[in-house]
């Protein structure tokens, strides 16, 4: 799609939906429509039903970390429009404890990329009806795309074969001396 065409576009969507729409940016030929989160459920179904927009196909809902803003946290949707051939990114932005109004009555492919983004980051979606972890263990501590993560961990797994079972324990990252390795070139068939 021409930057003509996806100007056009950004420009219809800002005037069907101003209180929406806080601003679009078209960047490399793509449009980025930044969006109001208390009027995000609205303008999904405008982007989906509308005929000059036709976004009839989620393709992605995902998270961005910022921790250095108020609200750090970025929802971003991806849209596609097969009957148009293009495509519209659409983000919000929510902190920790204000929760993004699920989209899965819009798209019910939603449902696994909201639970994504709720286990990973903590981005919670009401309305959701089965928000729970789908990646990492039931059991497990934090979610590990915060940038503020850290990187070992809060609690480490393994098989421990006096008990035959899998225990959970805290990370302990004790200092150990590193024994330094003799690499010999015959190791390699003479190549450098």
């Amino acid at each position: 799609m021409s930057t003509e065409n996806l100007a056009d576009l950004a420009a219809h969507i800002e005037s069907r939906m101003p209180d929406a729409v806080r601003s679009t940016q078209i960047v490399v030929g793509e449009l980025t429509v930044l969006a109001e989160r208390d009027h995000i459920l609205a303008l999904l179904r405008f982007l989906r039903d509308d005929q000059q927009c036709n976004f009839e196909t989620l393709i992605d809902i995902c998270g961005v970390d910022y921790p250095e803003r108020g609200e750090r946290f970025e929802v971003v949707y991806h849209l596609l429009s097969m009957r148009m051939n293009h495509r519209v990114r659409v983000r919000i932005r929510t902190d920790e404890e204000t929760p993004v109004v699920s989209c899965v009555p819009i798209w019910p492919a939603a449902n696994w990329f909201e639970r994504e983004a709720f286990d990973l980051f903590g981005i919670v979606f009401e309305g959701h009806a089965d928000l729970r972890r789908i990646l990492t263990d039931y059991g497990f501590i934090g979610h590990p795309f915060r940038k503020d993560f850290p990187i070992s961990g809060h609690v480490e797994m393994r098989y421990d074969a006096e008990r035959q079972r899998v225990i959970y324990q805290p990370v302990t990252i004790e200092p150990r001396e590193i024994t330094p390795r003799v690499v010999r070139e015959e190791n390699y068939g003479g190549l450098r």
